[in-house]
């Protein structure tokens, strides 16, 4: 027999009883819908976290008290390190590192921002110094500009605002120029950010910027965060030659033991891309094999439903076999019946699971994703899983034998 011939048989047993073919594709739907889905939306955040969360270049690294942390000891060894401070940073800005091509500061805190009727009660405050866009390559090209250094130096009550803070203190006027209060105290707004979104866990369209010493001055506070911004001369080749000529400068400047462990963390754009990896996978991994338990169930409810379609149509296979089928024809049908069910299946599960994904970014804006390789993957595997369940009802229709299957009832 040839494929055709197998493709119209297995076509017309499998509409010959469309409830039980229904009940065969319903446990495959069910796993290859989960199964895409998830994948939908994991691939979409790997996506939006290596563009738009893990915003550092790849020429540059961040000085923090705490660094990455994966266990609870290491939680309670960083919260014992000094926090750093303004003269340690001046220390550390002033020429003494070789390797450091630009060296920045920033620190932090949730403040009310208004302006005239217009209240904002969280808003993301940070002071920084001039250098810090040059240092992050951030994007400043929104209207108006930045601070300089000297403003900077001279702590002028100036601001830069992001791109909510615009439409939502200024929603039909320019900001340039205007005067916004943050916790009652006035900043002259100078520039705006372009919209951008989050980034290392802060949506920077929320964000108001101002120089670093009016910052130090109005509302640092000694066990506020601050964290030192570092750009490595000679690009990417010359990053691990300043990570090491700072780490051994703060640990001069603080009197570390060299059998001490570091007192201060480093952040990288590797070391985030290589955290973020193993927490993705982690968790593709487990909600994977959940999936799988539903797309293995349904494997199991074909082999089952296959098998009792052999127990009825014992007499019709012993009649095609004595017809002149031969046994690899009876084996190859089932099989095929088995993969058409099977990968019918998956091509819904899949529809399913990419509609639900695209849902869900379309009503929380969570990311997803849904590829081409994603689809071949969900059809794919739904064949396999067919082909793996409908081996046993195959072998066993093409193993009758002819004469006890003509006496079947």
């Amino acid at each position: 027999m040839n494929f055709e011939e197998l493709f119209r048989l297995a076509l017309r047993a499998i509409r010959a009883h469309k409830l039980r073919s229904f009940l065969t594709l319903l446990g495959i739907i069910i796993g290859v819908t989960t199964i895409v889905g998830v994948v939908g939306i994991i691939t979409g955040l790997n996506t939006y976290v290596q563009e738009k969360v893990i915003i550092l270049a790849p020429d540059m690294f961040i000085v923090t008290r705490f660094g990455i942390i994966r266990s609870r000891e290491e939680f309670i060894q960083a919260v014992k390190r000094p926090q750093f401070t303004w003269e340690e940073y001046q220390r550390l800005s002033s020429g003494v590192l070789n390797h450091a091509q630009l060296t920045a500061t920033r620190s932090f805190k949730t403040l009310p921002v208004s302006y005239g009727t217009h209240r904002l009660a969280d808003t993301f405050v940070v002071g920084c110094t001039a250098s810090f866009p040059a240092v992050l390559n951030m994007d400043t090209g929104g209207n108006g500009r930045f601070f300089t250094d000297a403003e900077d130096q001279s702590a002028n009550a100036v601001a830069i605002i992001g791109a909510d803070i615009k439409e939502e203190l200024f929603p039909n006027l320019d900001p340039i120029g205007r005067t916004v209060l943050v916790r009652g105290l006035p900043f002259r707004v100078i520039g705006t950010m372009p919209k951008e979104g989050k980034g290392l866990g802060i949506n920077k369209d929320q964000m108001v910027i101002i120089p670093f010493q009016i910052y130090r001055k109005t509302f640092f506070a000694p066990n506020d965060p601050l964290d030192y911004f570092i750009k490595a001369r000679g690009g990417v080749e010359g990053l691990s030659a300043s990570i090491d000529e700072t780490r051994a400068f703060l640990r001069a400047l603080r009197h570390t033991s060299w059998r001490d462990p570091d007192p201060f963390g480093f952040l990288t754009q590797d070391q985030l891309q290589e955290l973020w990896r193993q927490i993705s996978t982690a968790t593709f991994v487990l909600l994977t094999l959940i999936a799988s338990v539903s797309l293995g169930v349904g494997g199991i409810v074909i082999m089952n439903i296959m098998l009792v379609s052999v127990a009825e149509r014992t007499q019709e296979i012993g009649v095609r076999m004595a017809l002149g089928a031969r046994k690899r024809d009876i084996n190859r049908q089932f099989l095929l019946e088995a993969s058409l069910l099977s990968m019918a299946g998956g091509i819904i599960g899949v529809l399913l699971g990419g509609t639900a994904a695209l849902l869900v970014k379309a009503l929380t804006g969570f990311p997803a994703q849904i590829t081409v390789g994603i689809v071949l993957m969900g059809v794919t595997l739904s064949t396999v899983v067919g082909l793996l369940a409908g081996l046993l009802p195959a072998r066993r229709a093409a193993n009758l034998p002819v004469i006890d299957a003509l006496r079947a009832e």
